[in-house]
């Protein structure tokens, strides 16, 4: 791998790694920030160099404005993200993080920009199908939370503190549109292999839906199946780490 670009407000890479096979660029759900990949670190073969998409309005960045369409965001990230593109890279998104890389892949498609060789797409719906549930990111505030609060992904603790709430809601808000406003256009799929990871007992995204990934590469398309919920990246975190090391190994050739 070459070197590691100047830092960005956009990207991070805890551990640079040289000498690594492949770059993961790690993209996370509604909410979340950065932080929720930094438990990956060191725990992925050394062969994996890892990094962690900030998006704007959260942790570091929370006095940025967030996004509210997904075309503004993927437009920008991809004039972040693409100095970093010197070499292999792939790309793991969680629910709405899964979502925003694979619009990222397109972005780069279009401009002949590099294009990833794998893209690891986990609790989310293919993107060609609508949602079936109406969309919640314009709810007055008291139905919104109770929204989130079905979700399962943020602590209970938080969604009742009323002032913590308080600054979140936004960004909260800005991420669901991103994902309920999306709008699907029918492009020629993907040539490299496509990873699905779901959840047993999520209430979200039935198999069937993550299954019509299928539809979006004319590669490989493997799907893996965790004990758990929409958050399963969590409570699996062990098993999905493993399955994860273990498709990007395959990726390199070292499988």
């Amino acid at each position: 791998m070459t070197l590691t670009p100047s830092s960005s407000t956009w990207i991070s890479c805890p551990k640079p790694n040289p000498q690594a096979d492949i770059r993961l660029f790690c993209f996370p759900y509604a909410g979340g920030g950065a932080s929720l990949f930094r438990s990956w670190i060191g725990k992925l073969p050394v062969q994996i160099e890892v990094y962690l998409i900030q998006l704007p309005g959260r942790e570091n960045r929370f006095l940025e404005e967030p996004y509210t369409t997904i075309t503004a965001l993927v437009e920008d990230l991809a004039q972040q993200i693409h100095p970093y593109l010197q070499g292999p890279f792939a790309c793991f998104g969680h629910s709405l993080g899964a979502l925003v890389s694979f619009e990222l892949a397109r972005y780069l498609r279009v401009h002949a920009l590099p294009q990833p060789q794998h893209l690891i797409v986990s609790a989310c719906r293919a993107p060609q199908l609508p949602s079936p549930k109406p969309p919640i990111h314009a709810l007055p505030d008291a139905e919104f939370i109770a929204a989130l609060r079905l979700l399962e992904g943020t602590p209970e603790e938080l969604l009742q503190h009323e002032e913590l709430m308080e600054l979140m809601l936004p960004t909260l808000r800005a991420d669901f549109s991103l994902y309920e406003t999306f709008s699907y256009h029918q492009e020629k799929p993907f040539t490299f292999p496509i990873t699905i990871f779901g959840g047993k007992q999520d209430n979200e995204v039935t198999q069937e839906e993550l299954l019509a990934w299928q539809e979006q590469t004319t590669a490989v398309c493997k799907q893996y199946i965790f004990p758990a919920g929409h958050f399963f990246l969590h409570s699996e975190q062990t098993a999905v780490l493993q399955t994860l090391g273990e498709v990007l190994r395959v990726t390199t050739g070292r499988g």
